[in-house]
């Protein structure tokens, strides 16, 4: 729990300190490069604290035990919903803009185009039915 302490305050000040490194140009790449050099000393500060902490109390492991805790199963949801938000967020960028531009032309195409965008949106909702369908394996 410390090691998020830690962290997060780390993040915050990357995420705050980002919008002003990419306003100045010049001065954005140095910036952008330190700020990069933060996080992953803050990543090397978690990652060595999650390196050097005791083993778990016999309370704590016999508690996730009777859970049945399968975090192989979690982190695969987490990854499954991530990928596939990503990808149609990509997605809907590449088709949201032709479509917008078929559009303005030719405002007749707006229900090819909406089918079109509509597609892209199904990958998330694939990554999220797969997430649901791990969570429940757990």
């Amino acid at each position: 729990m410390s090691a998020w302490l830690i962290g997060l305050p780390l993040i915050a000040g990357a995420a705050a300190l980002a919008p002003l490194a990419a306003r100045r140009w010049h001065r954005g790449v140095v910036i952008l490069t330190a700020i990069g050099m933060l996080l992953l000393a803050g990543a090397v500060v978690l990652l060595l604290a999650a390196a050097t902490a005791g083993p778990a109390s016999a309370a704590a492991t016999a508690a996730t035990a009777g859970t049945g805790g399968s975090t192989g199963a979690l982190i695969g949801a987490g990854i499954a919903v991530a990928g596939s938000s990503i990808g149609a967020g990509i997605a809907v960028a590449y088709t949201g803009a032709a479509a917008l531009a078929i559009m303005s032309e030719r405002p007749e195409l707006f229900g090819r185009a909406m089918v079109i965008v509509g597609l892209a949106e199904g990958i998330a909702i694939y990554g999220l039915v797969v997430g649901i369908i791990l969570i429940g394996k757990t």
